[in-house]
């Protein structure tokens, strides 16, 4: 594959991740047969894969038969809690996917792999169990919906309040007026990072320790020089990887926001970032510090904040007659009146899934709906980096959500990919 100069991410996304033979091809017409188990990879096994690694073994109807990971002592891991033996282990996510036993892919990997894992995923007719966010950029989201609707793959996307009792309770009450005219969403984001591991973001360069693969875990982005701080847990509080809890907790919060408003379908149209603040030096130069605030073409306002009140983590809606706040398990109203309330057979019901990973389990056998699909988890992306490209332009700026770009605004448009290294192949 030769050398890429600039390309547009559309390109990169197209033309860098190989094609692989899909399971029509071998044999298996992207569906699992009525007798037989999902055949399942989970690749990047880390913290959030080991958790859905954990959730998947506890449907009976999926086998997991493959972990792939860049740290051995990841991979490992996985191999141990799934009982799978040396042959099952795999540095390298392509040879994954050329496996026929693979029926669908587990991706936990770090925002910066979603895109390029996702789209040779679906390529290779895997379905896909996708972390958030769907993609590292607006547009790469928009590549891997491109790529799931062209080979017909089924996703789920890990935003997983999609499929908690309490915020479709709090939507479906917003969405039937239960609180009168919707005015204003408030979301309340952590507004200190959380780093692991005792690092301080001042570390100085070492040398890769044996058994990290840190030149594929780099991937397409600019090389940096090796740190343990950069790495695994800790890459989301470095802007190259990701705008902190803006995609970390926003992507869960924004995407309740979007459900309780009727917005699946659209983002907001401006948005504006105030108070923003980074700290000074170091690796974690992501936003820690913000207010961010859009509005949709009715009207309608929402307003992100980072704090220390872990109170406000979560999602309130406030309308004309009342308030709900919604959070995992937790679910306040202004009134109990409004917490009472029993939906009318004529009231608006929003899709129901009682567990995330079943679910798109239950939609690979059925061919149909997630609970979180593509097209959502892209709306969502949009509306976190909408936020984090305000945050670096210091300005409004204005959206327009069907072209997903910025009105005549070259400079925030030129924000919409991440830029790919020179002489990058994947």
């Amino acid at each position: 594959m030769s050398s890429l100069r600039s390309p547009s991410r559309r390109h990169f996304l197209k033309s860098s991740f190989p094609l692989i033979l899909s399971s029509a091809v071998l044999g298996r017409a992207g569906a699992v047969g009525p007798n037989s188990k999902i055949g399942l990879a989970c690749i990047g096994t880390g913290g959030q894969g080991m958790a859905n690694l954990r959730s998947f073994l506890t449907d009976e109807r999926v086998q997991v038969v493959a972990a792939c990971d860049v740290d051995v002592a990841h991979r490992e891991a996985a191999a141990k809690l799934a009982k799978l033996t040396a042959g099952d282990l795999y540095n390298d996510y392509r040879e994954v996917l050329k496996l026929p036993k693979v029926d669908a892919v587990m991706n936990a990997t770090p925002d910066h792999w979603h895109a390029g894992v996702a789209i040779a995923s679906a390529k290779a007719g895997k379905d896909l169990f996708s972390e958030k966010p769907l993609g590292a950029s607006i547009a790469e989201g928009r590549a891997i919906c491109d790529a799931v609707e062209e080979h017909k793959r089924v996703l789920q996307c890990g935003t997983w309040r999609r499929s908690g009792l309490k915020p479709r309770m709090a939507c479906e009450l917003v969405r039937n007026g239960y609180i009168g005219e919707l005015k204003d969403i408030e979301v309340g984001v952590p507004g200190k990072f959380a780093i692991r591991g005792g690092f301080t973001g001042m570390e100085a360069p070492q040398e890769v320790p044996a058994g990290f693969d840190y030149k594929l875990w780099q991937g397409p982005l600019p090389e940096r020089p090796y740190t343990a701080a950069r790495c695994h847990f800790n890459f989301r509080w470095i802007n190259d990887y990701a705008p902190g809890y803006i995609t970390d907790w926003g992507a869960h919060f924004l995407d309740v926001a979007q459900w309780g408003a009727g917005m699946d379908e659209t983002t907001p149209v401006e948005v504006e970032a105030r108070n923003v603040k980074r700290r000074a030096q170091g690796l974690y130069d992501a936003p820690e510090e913000y207010e961010i605030v859009y509005r949709y073409a009715n009207g309608l306002k929402v307003r992100m904040v980072s704090t220390t009140d872990a109170a406000m983590y979560g999602v309130k809606f406030v309308g004309t007659q009342g308030w709900i706040f919604s959070e995992n398990e937790t679910l306040k109203a202004s009134s109990i009146d409004i917490l009472r309330t029993k939906l009318k057979d004529s009231d608006v019901r929003l899709f129901e899934s009682k567990n995330h990973h079943r679910n798109f389990i239950d939609a690979m056998l059925s061919r149909g709906q997630t609970a979180a699909p593509a097209p959502i988890a892209q709306r969502t992306a949009t509306v976190c980096y909408m936020g984090s490209i305000a945050a670096a332009l210091q300005r409004p700026l204005k959206f327009d959500p069907a072209a997903e770009k910025f009105e005549g605004d070259a400079e925030a448009n030129a924000l919409l990919a991440k830029p790919v290294r020179e002489g990058w192949t994947a």
